[in-house]
């Protein structure tokens, strides 16, 4: 089903909103985000003047905004910025990707480059007011997202397909080495997101598809859908209970109509509501 008709280039980012029961999402190539509560029939737009692309909730009238030269505080109301940290602003070949809040009040977010050349981005965490580099040399930073325990941080560089898992301390940083949770060949892994039982929810991309993993790292079952492109799951709604999933349109030579649209399904799941950023 249909959540939202707008056809992104590069739909990505998704963030339900637990105060505000509204899903966020990017459409990184046009430079936009956009905002639908759940019983509307509209979404609202909001344009930018660089590529945005993951958003963490810090109150019911601010985002943690990563573009591709910074974070920074976004009021939704009167739509003022305000940087609060440089993210590779001196490269202009990179930007933003995926990212995350975690447990912790921290927010994960991965850079690469504008033509996804190898090797271009990283993976950060800014927490307290430090932004620290994690992981270096990734392509496609993707599937960032947290156990329900907060002891293990997911994620992973697409051309790799592995997703890998990452043990954290008591403050949210990574303890130890990371070490893979799926391998997912053949499939190209996207965007993903871990319920309230900790399964993960992977996007897909050319699959049409999010795949469900237990947290052992099985196969479960996949959600499919009518876009190809799939970039990033989201649960929401007022129980938590339905399954949101963007897409793109970017390089397809014969788009379907509903390629790079937002879908929704209702599941019997109950996601994790999304953490809080601590500013």
């Amino acid at each position: 089903m249909i959540f939202d008709n707008q056809a992104c280039s590069l739909g990505e980012g998704l963030l339900w909103h637990p105060l505000r029961n509204s899903l966020f999402w990017f459409d990184i190539n046009n430079k936009r985000m956009y905002e639908r509560r759940f019983l509307d029939d509209h979404a609202q737009l909001f344009e930018f003047d660089e590529h945005v692309s993951a958003a963490g909730w810090v109150d019911q009238n601010t985002l943690l905004i990563a573009s591709e030269t910074a974070l920074f505080h976004f009021s939704i109301e009167s739509k003022k910025r305000l940087d609060i940290v440089d993210l590779e602003a001196q490269n202009n070949e990179t930007r933003s990707n995926d990212g995350r809040a975690d447990p912790y009040g921290g927010f994960w977010i991965g850079t690469m480059g504008k033509n996804a050349e190898t090797g271009y981005g990283a993976i950060y965490r800014y927490y307290k007011g430090e932004l620290r580099r994690l992981y270096a040399d990734i392509t496609i930073p993707n599937s960032i997202c947290f156990s329900p325990n907060g002891r293990t941080a997911y994620y992973c560089d697409t051309p790799v397909r592995k997703i890998m898992q990452q043990t954290l301390d008591n403050e949210g940083w990574p303890l130890g080495s990371p070490e893979i949770y799926i391998d997912v060949t053949p499939y190209s892994p996207d965007g993903s997101v871990v319920d309230s039982e900790g399964n993960l929810w992977n996007a897909q991309w050319g699959a049409n598809r999010v795949a469900c993993y237990n947290p052992a790292g099985d196969y479960v079952k996949s959600v499919t859908f009518t876009a190809s492109q799939i970039s990033c799951p989201a649960f929401g709604g007022d129980e938590m209970t339905h399954l949101f999933a963007s897409s793109a349109r970017e390089n397809l030579i014969s788009p379907h109509d509903d390629d790079g649209k937002v879908f929704i399904t209702s599941t019997d799941i109950i996601g994790q509501k999304e953490h809080q950023v601590t500013l």
